[in-house]
């Protein structure tokens, strides 16, 4: 007789009633060993963790730098404008040059598989979801750049060269004192170079000169790698191209080469309503394919807003006082077409009559024509003004949930019926931008993803949440209305793609990219294959050896 050793109230025998058969005692043994050496080995692990992590301070120390790293006040680059994520990093990297850049990254690259650290370059800080932030990393802070300076090159082709943390509006200054200007802009221009290049840089301008990345002619880089590559359309072509649009992905971009245009001085700008969105589409899309047409062209809906035309009368003239002062919204949905027309004072007489022209052939509210003339600088900086007013109110550091779509002409009335006639019920706590742009401005060779069709439409919800508001105005509330337009645009399948997209699952980046998916993982596999750069994108999650 077989008997195993146990206590004497649960000694068994294989003659007597086999209530607890021999495997279990045996698998009991197997867990109780598997538990003891999986604490063993978290316990090695959080041992060898805690020594990686204790031991990279000091080696970051060690490098050779023109600029400094700041261990200590790093709570800035835990935040961005979208103010809802905050990642803290463990350093923030202060480049004087793009030599530091490039050690930085080296140094993290030569470490291999084994450190944790991440790479995160942040520019003005105006992302949304902590794109650009690096939990435990890295952050680079762009704007302290400030090499190579600025250089405007002029002729028969002119540009300037600019840092890839230098801020828009001190190009548009700097150009201007030349008598030139970039040609694709931002509505918002307090943004640095590399941050708008590395998403697309659009405006109303993009009708007529396609997206900033689109006005491009060199870059410098810095990959995933440590290494400063020059590039264009001809000089390493394939990394320029996964750039623009790359979300970080590929590459810092540490210089831009930008392509100027002759600057006007003045800015006829102009507002008008339709109540009808077949009207207005339809009118936004002969602009943009008409001769001599304007410069700028967007639009914006109003959702059941009274009063509205009075407010533009601090800055807007109506065209006849008497029929403005008449109109009446009624509650409608309606949609505004927000027009400028560039000129210089020579040109006034030419232009009104072409002004003049355009207009007769529009459907839009005859009573609800505003207009004024600006400065350019005026017209291209005007959010900045918003800024002041709400920063003085303590109404700019909030929450800002947006929504930004790119949607295909021909399912652009589905979106708008289901959108803007079912889950919108109120203008919202900030402008909803709608305007169309063509494909044929777009290169399809860059990173960006847009809608396979000729025109598309840019739908921008430009939302900001009342902290401690539980009402519509609230964050919660914006993010189901968000989450809620989504998931009507999957159920109707309107082809519609993400502009500053954000996924938190390969699967749905997958998915973003569609056909696209393959190069940019290549891409990625060639230019940054320990995914170092751009953690907050949450593309792809940088995998750690312990070997």
């Amino acid at each position: 007789m077989i008997q195993l050793l146990l206590p004497s109230t649960t000694l068994i025998s294989f003659n007597s009633k086999m209530r607890y058969p021999p495997f279990v005692i045996i698998r009991e043994h197997n867990i109780l060993f598997l538990k003891g050496f999986m604490i063993l080995f978290l316990s090695c692990l959080t041992i060898r963790l805690n020594f990686c992590v204790s031991s990279l301070p000091s080696s970051l120390k060690t490098l050779p730098l023109q600029g400094h790293f700041n261990f200590d006040q790093v709570s800035h680059a835990a935040r961005d404008f979208g103010n809802r994520y905050q990642y803290y990093p463990m350093a923030v990297l202060h480049p004087k040059s793009v030599s530091d850049i490039a050690a930085i990254i080296k140094h993290i690259w030569q470490m291999g598989p084994r450190s944790q650290l991440t790479v995160a370059a942040r520019g003005h800080g105006h992302s949304l979801q902590g794109q650009a932030q690096a939990h435990g990393g890295v952050v680079i802070n762009m704007e302290s750049l400030k090499v190579p300076e600025m250089q405007v090159y002029t002729g028969n082709s002119p540009y300037v060269d600019a840092s890839g943390g230098e801020l828009w509006i001190n190009i548009l200054h700097e150009s201007l004192r030349h008598g030139l200007a970039p040609k694709s802009w931002t509505d918002y221009l307090h943004l640095t170079v590399g941050g708008t290049l590395s998403n697309a840089g659009i405006s109303g301008q993009a009708f007529r000169h396609g997206p900033q990345i689109s006005n491009v002619e060199q870059l410098e880089i810095v990959t995933g790698k440590g290494e400063v590559v020059n590039c264009s359309e001809e000089q390493n072509g394939e990394l320029f191209h996964s750039v623009l649009g790359g979300l970080g992905q590929f590459g810092i971009i540490t210089r831009a080469r930008i392509s100027l245009e002759p600057a006007p001085a003045k800015v006829k700008w102009i507002r008008l309503l339709y109540a009808d969105f077949t009207a207005f589409t339809r009118d936004q899309e002969k602009l943009i394919f008409a001769e001599s047409t304007f410069d700028y062209i967007e639009g914006f809906v109003i959702i059941n807003r009274t009063g509205l035309l009075n407010n533009w009368r601090s800055s807007f003239n109506p065209q006849d006082p008497v029929q403005a002062s008449q109109f009446k919204s009624d509650g409608r949905t309606l949609f505004c077409l927000e027009l400028a027309k560039y000129f210089n004072l020579e040109d006034s007489d030419v232009v009104n009559e072409e002004v003049e022209k355009h207009l007769s052939l529009l459907d839009y509210i005859p009573s609800t024509l505003f207009l004024t003339e600006v400065t350019y600088v005026d017209f291209l900086d005007r959010v900045h003004v918003s800024e002041v007013k709400l920063r003085s109110k303590g109404l700019w550091e909030v929450p800002h949930p947006w929504l930004n779509l790119f949607i295909p002409k021909s399912k652009i009335h589905n979106f708008a019926e289901g959108v803007f006639g079912n889950i919108l019920t109120e203008t919202s706590n900030g402008p909803i931008l709608i305007y169309p742009v063509k494909k044929s401005k777009w290169d399809n060779r860059t990173s960006v993803v847009i809608p396979d069709e000729d025109v598309f439409y840019l739908v921008a919800f430009l939302t900001s949440a009342v902290p401690s508001s539980n009402g519509s105005d609230g964050l919660e509330h914006i993010l189901t209305q968000n989450k809620r337009i989504l998931e009507y645009c999957e159920r109707s399948h309107l082809g519609v793609k993400q502009y500053l997209p954000h996924y938190t699952t390969q699967e749905e980046w997958r998915a973003h990219f569609g056909p696209q998916w393959e190069a940019f993982q290549q891409r990625k596999s060639v230019y940054d294959p320990l995914a170092i750069l751009a953690p907050g994108q949450r593309i792809f999650q940088k995998s750690i050896s312990f070997s």
